[in-house]
């Protein structure tokens, strides 16, 4: 049990395969969350640029392997040789064009005037970027620990009474804010920097909304037991998209 959420609801929250279809009310963190998975990692795989948008029905590669696989069936597929001759050159032309920029559009880049210009992705750096100062989102009682474990807890649990307010615990940016996780209830992540997210999960109610601003602090919810047997704050750090023990960056008590 993970916060008295069921083993078996937080394996179909997961996202174990290699291609995804985006669904309603999803944005690429939430994705790589459940994925186990570096955000930016998902982005150069299928070249989003930042902010990150995408849309349902939208097909991610979230491995290398399969997005290879895709190019090179692509290189590999035979052409099709137009039946019709006498076209014009300058229709040919205005085809060409047409098609680059759809295809320019399709992955990331931005069309304006005429002109294309490609966001860079930025690349995953050497040296993680430290958080200036880490606080506890909420005081209370910690019920369940963070485990390294394949189906241990991916963070820590902490006891309350519903309605307590849960603070971000450092400076960052909303980057999910509902509840289309499975096993997380009213979930909000926070972006940090390139390196660090966190997220709270369970809440009775969401205080910021997608792309907000917070200050370390901040109310950002009320806690709750969304998609738990209990009243409780599940919350998680990731560094780069893996989990990590939250309590080697909190303060100590």
């Amino acid at each position: 049990m993970y916060g008295g959420v069921p083993l078996k609801e937080r394996v179909k929250n997961s996202i174990t395969t290699s291609e995804y279809i985006v669904k309603k009310g999803e944005t690429l963190y939430s994705i790589a969350w459940r994925a186990n998975s570096d955000v930016r990692q998902i982005a150069q795989l299928n070249k989003i640029s930042s902010p990150y948008r995408i849309f349902p029905g939208q097909k991610l590669f979230l491995t290398e392997k399969t997005f290879k696989k895709a190019t090179e069936d692509s290189k590999n597929k035979p052409s099709t040789k137009k039946s019709s001759k006498g076209s014009s050159t300058a229709n040919k032309k205005s085809n060409k064009k047409v098609l680059a920029t759809t295809k320019k559009q399709a992955y990331g880049k931005n069309v304006t005037d005429g002109k294309v210009y490609q966001k860079s992705i930025p690349e995953k750096t050497e040296f993680s970027q430290k958080i200036h100062r880490w606080q506890w989102p909420v005081k209370g009682k910690i019920i369940d620990y963070f485990s390294n474990q394949a189906q241990g807890n991916k963070g820590i649990d902490i006891a309350g009474r519903r309605g307590t307010n849960i603070k971000a615990a450092a400076d960052g940016k909303v980057v999910y804010a509902g509840d289309a996780l499975r096993g997380y209830g009213k979930l909000i992540i926070i972006k940090h920097n390139d390196d660090y997210l966190s997220a709270y999960a369970h809440n009775d109610k969401l205080l910021v909304k997608e792309q907000q601003v917070v200050k370390g602090g901040k109310v950002i919810a009320k806690m709750g037991d969304t998609d738990s047997v209990k009243v409780m704050l599940h919350f998680e750090i990731r560094f780069r998209g893996k989990s990590i023990n939250p309590l080697k960056y909190l303060p100590k008590k």
